[in-house]
């Protein structure tokens, strides 16, 4: 027969060349031993009862062993079923073995290229190389918008039209959050063909799929009027956690994520300042956060609250992670009436636009402050300026500008201030 056949086997002679021969009851009944079935199917009994379908046969000139299951879970049917469909591919050139372990990997495959599951490694691979509040918006725009639209299909086939509708309709409704979307599914089908998930090459054609819309800034308030408003609602705020972050939110003009995390072991209250580790960072640089004294104030009452936790801002009744959800200011602010007007976000908008405009403050410091990535390939490279010094006394009369603000006395320039350092 050539490169294989299901024939006589040194040993097997006639037993292996008759089919059928077993019954149910002597499949029951069987001692230990094998029990031959024909075609090279058999039923080996072990000493400790156990009963296992082997079926022998050759291939490319060589003796091999297949497994089919064990009695009762296969019954005596479906082992010959088995056996048969092996004889038919050795017939047509191919191992029933080799064809299994083909098929168990296809499986496996189509499991791991159904798109919510491709979708979830490929963030928990990104994971390690983003800041935590890159991850948590990954995250969100993934879990709430591309595998509720796409998760129905398989990155293997995905095609740019799925993707391009998903894209249009979801633009309507957030049309910034859209734009993210784009640049992640883009990743993950990248990341799909990495894993051999999909074709080499096969990319997907999404650019132009969202219909430009203009782009808002984050709300700010930015008038002294507006901001004193705030500053007073803020005071007024009932829930000391969140009153007290949206307080160092606004002192230190950090992003919300970094301050609802904020730990202890960070911070210290002697030298005034806040050393936030490169892993929270979104540029991955440790950034020295000075603490003007109204900031150390605002911890100082916190430690009322969680001295001797982790934490400096403990979650709200209902949430559920470790410290203060970054939503929680969020909300407060909504419901403080600044919806569209403020956002937890536009503390950083304000620092940037009132302290140039109205302190006269150097852009360079505020961008230090703010921790913004050099512009341009040679700053990047080149630059390492953090202005400490200058951004310690920066942050100090800012604060001071607010509590003027608040108690309307009149604002001075920052050219002709006089700083107080924090002890």
């Amino acid at each position: 027969m050539g490169w294989g056949y299901l024939g006589l086997l040194p040993g097997g002679t006639k037993e292996m060349s008759e089919l059928n021969k077993l019954n149910a009851l002597a499949v029951k009944n069987a001692g230990v031993g094998k029990h031959f079935d024909g075609g090279g199917l058999y039923l080996d009994v072990k000493p400790n009862g156990s009963r296992y379908w082997r079926l022998k046969y050759r291939f490319a000139g060589k003796e091999r062993l297949l497994a089919f299951g064990t009695f009762p879970e296969v019954s005596l049917l479906e082992a010959r079923k088995r056996r048969d469909e092996s004889r038919a591919l050795i017939r047509e050139g191919m191992d029933p073995a080799m064809a299994r372990r083909t098929a168990k990997l296809a499986t496996v495959q189509n499991q791991e290229a159904a798109f919510p599951v491709a979708a979830t490694a490929w963030l928990e691979f990104k994971r390690s190389g983003w800041a935590p509040e890159t991850y948590r918006k990954a995250k969100f725009v993934t879990d709430t918008y591309l595998i509720p639209a796409l998760g129905r299909y398989s990155i293997t086939t995905l095609n740019t039209k799925q993707s391009a509708d998903m894209l249009e309709t979801m633009a309507l409704k957030a049309p910034v959050l859209a734009t993210k979307a784009r640049q992640y599914l883009g990743s993950i089908v990248a990341y799909a063909i990495r894993k051999g998930l999909r074709e080499d090459g096969r990319l997907l054609s999404l650019k132009g799929a969202i219909p430009k819309h203009e782009k808002g800034n984050i709300p700010a308030a930015t008038d002294p009027k507006e901001i004193v408003v705030l500053l007073k609602a803020i005071d007024e705020y009932p829930i000391p956690v969140t009153r007290a972050a949206l307080k160092l939110t606004m002192l230190t003009a950090m992003r919300p994520g970094i301050v609802a995390a904020a730990r202890w072991e960070d911070i210290d209250l002697d030298t005034a300042e806040w050393s936030v580790p490169a892993t929270l960072m979104k540029m991955r640089h440790a950034h020295i956060v000075p603490l003007p004294k109204q900031a150390i104030s605002v911890l100082q009452e916190m430690r009322a609250y969680t001295e001797g936790q982790q934490y400096v801002f403990l979650p709200l009744a209902r949430q559920k992670t470790e410290h203060l959800h970054r939503d929680a200011m969020s909300k407060a602010l909504r419901s403080m009436g600044f919806k569209g007007r403020h956002a937890t976000h536009g503390f950083r908008g304000m620092l940037r636009t009132v302290a140039r405009e109205r302190l006269g403050i150097d852009s360079d410091i505020l961008e230090a402050q703010l921790a913004h990535a050099k512009k341009g390939d040679v700053q990047k490279a080149y630059d390492r300026t953090t202005f400490n010094d200058q951004r310690r006394k920066v942050m100090q009369a800012w604060a001071d500008y607010l509590d003027n603000l608040r108690s309307g006395g009149k604002i001075i320039s920052i050219k002709s201030a006089k700083y107080v350092r924090s002890k």
